[in-house]
């Protein structure tokens, strides 16, 4: 049977090139999620900050307790949004375990330097070069609290040296320092440069007084590794902390890794569950429309004695050897198609600059697999009503295509629009995640619905459509009408992928859309402040004191942003916040309360979003415990519930509680709002020198860049839906291009018994115009009521925003690329002479 198949497809090349490209495409899409996937899973970070230690103990993530469905606790691990730390104590704990040697805190602070403010850079204590370990270059360690030390990727580039001075920026302070030494590894360092103050100097420039931001552990040289290394795991999961080994250290030397991981993990995964069950359909409408425009060849086999067996098998060949091929060009160009997405996060800072394309061997197997597998099982079905009728029936039964399916894909057709339908309840009823994913449930399940209910779709479209057609394009438009109404089930797959086309597209690109609308004009119409006070280097909490008495400040407001977990229907979600001094907020900020007040914020109390509220179970009143952004558990009383969770964040806490929990421990900026009539500018350029890259900007400016930040945020998701969007459309142009040239007995059959080629072109003119519109007028309706349904869910608005040309594009493009994919065949049929024509093999 490889034989045969082999011989077939060298004869019958342009019959196969559609099932060809559908396959190949299919490959090279599933190729590029797979090995996103594989890559963030072998992605660990460089662990060469902690070369020397065999375990680092650090807190990077927060594992929370989560009550299933059923009653039981499943265990959830979220990615702290700010690197955790752990106590002080823990370090001298492990330095006195039976075998170890040292055990090594490190304090890592954000740091600017003057000489190369470009250049990434952090701070740690002169201890911490044991880690990795440096070694003195030249000079010596630093002494006091006016030295430094530099490692070589600094002092390379800007020149610094024993001796020189250099001004470095930390905690919003700028400070002037002495360098003492260049330190410099063995190996070849990568990621941050860093630079070394004492060990004193460094706690006291810390933000998290009595922590660590890691602990480093050098074992001693007769130790008993595994022995030594049980301990140190009981003492880091004693601190709520987690001991790195091995490659995974990089994770605790660069946080930034674990959310890279986190990243390429989930972006990958997701789009590839959407991918596959976009390659599912077309592979499988594909493969069953060539399989069903081969029902001559096939009948005439059984009626020579071929087995029902046999044909089968060489059918199932022809698919795998077309597997096979598919798989030959998909994975390269899907290797050469995930290097260019990952140049594209890195460039958009989604991904670090280490993150690298890796693996390959995995994901090509598992999806030349899956591809494999989806198109001969759909090859199976297709070939089953052909190979089960008896011999002499079976060239009568490939004359007539059936009109439409049987009582199996009936019910199941009718079950997924049900299950659409109760989807949509389910989306209306809740938000935030749960919605999401409600909603692209919902989205599959109508196209489900649909290609399994195409027959009957197309069949009774025709009998509404025929009085139209017949009136339009006359005897055309009735051979049109009569054609699409016989070829109902043949037009299954077209109709399929058109539907996916214009459904997914239309709700994902403008759910975007939506999103990052939804945003600007929440922070737009938000801020009430004329002015604001930035810096790149953050700002002391005393800034927005030193504001306020500035003459003709009516109010100023410091703003800290940052991100904490909040728990869910379903699992604990990570949500964006913001930590403000609520004196004077009430005029320069209007997050539109519906209940309580922000005047009553203070430390203890918090103020969240209805959308998130109704999520989480919170009422004004109630006690809200989440986790801050370094895993700090927190149980907080709501005090104010706002409506612009989307503009300022879900959640709204007393700056003071966020103090020793994020990072920098510094405000984003200050929001200034004047008395009429007071010309404050000079003065609040003159507050803004006081800080290291202070500038004092119109507040039109941020909505402006924070318009930017949501736009670039929004590239990675409209990237792959244009990638999904385009391999449907693909498809579908594919499919149409197949099924036209299929078409060329038909047509000339039609020209022999006297209809003109006018008159041929005009019923296919018609056909597409009827299949169109019925596909267009489905997908948009699809796409209408999941976007409507999502939007007002996430957002609370009512009609969702779709730009013109958004809507135009969609359908102009899905229309003209339909219509040029029957044209350009049917044209080059209508070439052919019609006696020649009925001599072509179906």
């Amino acid at each position: 049977m490889l034989r045969l198949a082999a011989q077939t497809l060298r004869h019958r090349t342009g019959g196969f090139l559609a099932t060809f490209v559908a396959l190949a495409a299919g490959v090279a899409v599933l190729m590029t999620c797979a090995l996103l996937v594989e890559s963030g899973w072998r992605h660990q970070g460089d662990p060469h900050r902690y070369g020397a230690a065999v375990a680092v103990v650090a807190d990077r993530d927060l594992t929370v307790d989560v009550p299933t469905v059923l009653g039981e606790t499943e265990r959830t691990t979220v990615l702290l949004p700010e690197r955790g730390s752990v106590p002080g104590k823990v370090a001298g704990d492990l330095a006195d375990v039976p075998g170890v040697d040292r055990a090594v805190g490190d304090r890592r602070l954000v740091v600017t330097t003057t000489a190369a403010p470009e250049l990434p850079t952090t701070g740690h204590g002169w201890s911490s070069t044991a880690l990795a370990p440096y070694r003195l270059v030249s000079g010596r360690p630093p002494r006091s609290d006016g030295e430094i030390a530099v490692d070589a990727r600094l002092a390379g580039p800007t020149g610094l040296g024993p001796g020189a001075t250099t001004a470095v920026v930390t905690g919003g302070v700028s400070r002037t320092y002495e360098v003492s030494g260049v330190v410099g590894t063995d190996g070849t360092a990568s990621g941050r440069a860093a630079l070394f103050f004492t060990d004193a100097h460094a706690a006291a420039l810390d933000p998290h007084p009595g922590r660590y931001d890691a602990v480093g552990v050098l074992f001693a040289q007769d130790a008993d590794r595994d022995t030594v290394l049980a301990e140190v795991r009981r003492i880091a999961d004693a601190a709520g902390a987690t001991a790195y080994t091995g490659d995974d250290r990089g994770i605790a030397a660069e946080p930034g890794s674990a959310a890279a991981r986190s990243l390429a993990l989930g972006a990958g995964s997701a789009f590839a569950g959407y991918a596959a069950a976009i390659v599912g359909f077309v592979v499988a409408g594909t493969v069953g429309l060539s399989v069903r425009h081969r029902r001559r060849d096939l009948a005439l086999l059984r009626a020579v004695a071929a087995t029902p067996g046999q044909v089968r098998s060489m059918l199932l060949a022809e698919v795998g050897l077309l597997g096979l091929l598919a798989g030959a060009v998909g994975v390269p160009a899907g290797l050469l198609a995930t290097r260019q997405v990952r140049d594209a996060l890195v460039s958009r800072g989604f991904l670090p600059d280490d993150f690298t394309v890796r693996g390959g061997v995995l994901s090509a197997g598992a999806v030349v697999v899956t591809v494999a597998v989806v198109a001969l099982l759909s090859a199976w079905i297709a070939a089953l009503r052909v190979t089960r009728i008896r011999p002499t029936e079976a060239l009568g039964e490939a004359a007539v295509e059936p009109a439409t399916g049987g009582r199996v894909r009936l019910v199941c057709g009718l079950a997924c629009g049900a299950g659409a339908l109760s989807l949509t309840v389910l989306t209306g009823a809740t938000d935030g995640q749960t919605a999401l994913g409600a909603a692209m449930g919902m989205l599959y399940l109508f196209v489900l619905g649909v290609a399994l209910l195409a027959p009957w779709i197309n069949q009774g479209a025709a009998r509404l459509l025929g009085p139209v057609l017949r009136t339009v394009w006359g005897d055309s438009g009735y051979l049109a009408a009569a054609n699409l109404r016989a070829n109902a089930r043949g037009m299954v797959a077209v109709l399929t992928a058109l539907v996916l086309s214009v459904g997914l597209g239309g709700t994902v690109w403008f759910l975007q859309d939506n999103l990052e609308r939804q945003t600007v004009a929440q922070s737009r119409e938000g801020v009430l402040a004329q002015y604001a006070l930035t810096s790149g280097a953050g700002l002391p909490a005393s800034a927005a004191a030193e504001a306020r008495r500035v003459p003709g400040v009516a109010a100023a407001t410091g703003v800290r942003r940052t991100s904490v977990v909040v728990p869910d229907r379903l699992e604990p979600q990570t949500v964006p916040a913001q930590g403000i001094d609520p004196l004077g907020a009430d005029r320069t900020l209007d997050l539109r309360v519906r209940s309580g007040s922000l005047d009553a914020l203070r430390e203890g109390t918090v103020a969240v979003s209805t959308a998130r509220a109704d999520a989480a179970g919170w009422r004004l009143g109630d006690k809200a415990r989440l986790w801050l952004g370094d895993g700090t558990p927190v149980t907080l009383r709501v005090v104010a519930l706002y409506e612009r969770g989307w503009g300022f964040g879900d959640v709204t806490l007393h700056r003071r509680t966020l103090d020793g929990h994020t990072v920098t421990g510094l405000d984003d900026r200050v929001l200034i709002r004047t008395a009429p009539g007071f010309g404050a500018e000079g003065a609040l350029a003159e507050l803004a020198r006081r800080y290291p890259g202070g500038q004092v900007t119109d507040t039109a400016r941020l909505t402006g860049e924070l318009a930017e930040d949501v736009a670039v945020s929004g590239w990675l998701n409209k990237m792959l839906v244009t990638v999904l969007v385009g391999y449907a459309v693909l498809a579908a142009a594919n499919t149409l291009v197949m099924a036209a040239l299929a078409r060329t007995r038909e047509l000339s059959l039609l020209r022999l018994v006297g209809v003109t080629r006018g008159q041929v072109k005009r019923m296919v003119h018609a056909e597409q115009a009827g299949l169109l519109g019925v596909a267009l007028l489905i997908g948009a309706a699809i796409a209408a009521v999941t976007l409507t349904t999502i939007v007002r869910a996430v957002t609370g608005a009512t009609v969702p925003h779709v730009p013109a040309t958004g809507w135009t594009a969609l359908l102009g493009g899905t229309t003209a690329l339909a219509l040029l994919a029957t044209v350009v065949p049917v044209t080059h049929i209508l070439r052919t002479a019609p006696v020649e024509g009925m001599g072509v093999r179906e």
